[in-house]
């Protein structure tokens, strides 16, 4: 019986938790490319998906996005170029959040993590049915995130962040 009630208390106290943060997938397929702008143009550097409680923000590099369509596809690095951040709040979060002058007090950022590697991918197509529009497909390839304890997320699922267009 001693034995029995031993080895229950072992495992109950190595099933406890620390306490610690664990983010086992980074998944942002089913939420949409959001910005602050009301249309998209190449000035646009800021772009956003949001999951409920967590969201994954892309600053691209100045002069990225072009109305030219592109023959190859154009990249720039993470962290030295452009930059990606993945943030999980207290609590779900919306568009308001990150466009607000002044960004709400509350939800609070409970972990940020930036991209230590990576790169953005932006293929460009002009529109055939409007030549003054452009269409940019926006992907990610490489991404590694690390948080603070030095542990890598290696269950992302972030490589189609979206498209967005852009007009003359």
């Amino acid at each position: 019986m001693k034995k029995t009630f031993l080895l229950f208390l072992f495992v109950m106290l190595n099933a406890c938790g620390d306490g610690e943060l664990e983010i086992d997938v980074i998944d942002f397929d089913s939420a949409s490319l959001q910005f602050c702008e009301t249309q998209a143009t190449v000035n646009s550097t800021i772009f956003f998906k949001i999951n409920d409680d967590e969201a994954l923000i892309l600053e691209l590099q100045s002069g990225l996005l072009q109305n030219q369509a592109s023959t190859d596809t154009i990249r720039s690095s993470f962290p030295s170029q452009s930059s990606l951040i993945y943030r999980l709040f207290t609590e779900g979060v919306n568009k308001s959040y990150f466009c607000d002058d002044i960004p709400p007090a509350t939800p609070s950022v409970r972990e940020e993590i930036l991209a230590e590697a990576g790169e953005v991918l932006i293929t460009t197509i002009q529109s055939a049915t409007d030549t003054t529009l452009y269409e940019h497909t926006i992907k990610l390839g490489g991404v590694t995130l690390v948080n603070s304890r030095g542990e890598r997320i290696t269950n992302t699922q972030i490589e189609d962040f979206g498209t967005i267009t852009t007009q003359e």
